[in-house]
């Protein structure tokens, strides 16, 4: 029988998330997986999983703003711009104060041009970038528009190891931060000990070992969308995937969605978002449950 739903996964270090996605199916023994962004290897937190038929459900997670907690050390430039990598530069950077990078941490704040780094999964002309660094290849990057909301750096029991809360758009790499950090200072950093704690509403309190896998239900994956409670009629012209009124979900004429329509006991029947004007229509359309 397949397993439908959300898992929120606090991946461990050491994993992708391909392995993450591939030890799912082997403990659920369903093929039918998959998760709603890419965490680095050695990275840990916060790993979204589709289960069957919920894996639809991935696409309203996967451009969610994320949180982030880790560790940025000063004075050592790595050439995958976290702890994995092999030192590129180091620099004397004990003079920099918490003041001195609380204001650099400014800059980076708000809406920010970044170049995605050499080791990642983006792909250019097809090819993955961290298949060409491999090759020791090395690709002019486009930079790319994010936004931080959130750049905070505290002290650490450790000189010049500063500990790093950030809250961003999807895309965003905290690596980069880092390294960007240490550029602003007068020389160079990289990024240790890297956490996600949230993937939109979805946080490390949700979150739980692989081996400990917790199923969720698939309307866990839409419940940041307004929501619509429907009635027996509406119910069942959603089940058929009818294009409706979308005043039968909009607040406002503004409005456009998506909506998350619910039924009773809060069962996801379908996501509904704007259509042509005065019209709705559905984006998907949840099976029943059996």
């Amino acid at each position: 029988m397949t397993v439908d739903g959300i898992a929120v996964v606090d991946k461990a270090a050491g994993w992708t998330s391909h392995d993450v996605v591939a030890q799912a199916r082997k403990l659920l023994k369903q093929k039918k997986v998959g998760h709603a962004g890419t965490l680095d290897p050695d990275a840990t937190g916060v790993l979204v999983l589709g289960l069957g038929s919920a894996t639809r459900l991935l696409r309203f997670l996967s451009d969610l703003d994320k949180g982030y907690e880790g560790e940025i050390v000063l004075g050592t430039s790595t050439s995958t711009l976290d702890s994995s990598g092999e030192t590129t530069g180091t620099y004397d950077m004990a003079g920099v104060t918490l003041e001195q990078a609380q204001a650099a941490a400014v800059a980076l704040t708000g809406d920010i041009l970044q170049v995605p780094p050499m080791v990642s999964a983006l792909k250019v002309d097809g090819k993955r970038l961290h298949a060409l660094a491999r090759e020791g290849i090395e690709v002019e990057r486009e930079p790319r528009p994010v936004h931080v909301s959130r750049f905070e750096l505290h002290e650490t029991e450790d000189p010049g190891v500063l500990r790093a809360v950030v809250d961003c758009t999807s895309g965003t790499y905290v690596r980069t931060l880092a390294a960007d950090l240490g550029t602003a200072l007068g020389g160079g950093a990289h990024l240790r000990n890297l956490r996600r704690t949230r993937v939109g509403q979805l946080t490390l309190d949700d979150a739980h070992a692989l081996e400990e896998m917790v199923v969720l239900p698939p309307a866990t994956a839409v419940r940041h969308l307004a929501s619509v409670d429907a009635d027996d009629e509406l119910a069942i012209a959603v089940g058929f995937g009818k294009v409706l009124e979308a005043e039968r979900f909009a607040a406002s004429e503004a409005d456009d969605g998506p909506w998350a329509v619910m039924g009773p006991d809060s069962v996801l029947l379908a996501v509904y978002a704007r259509h042509k004007g005065d019209r709705a229509k559905p984006l998907l359309v949840t099976p029943p449950p059996i």
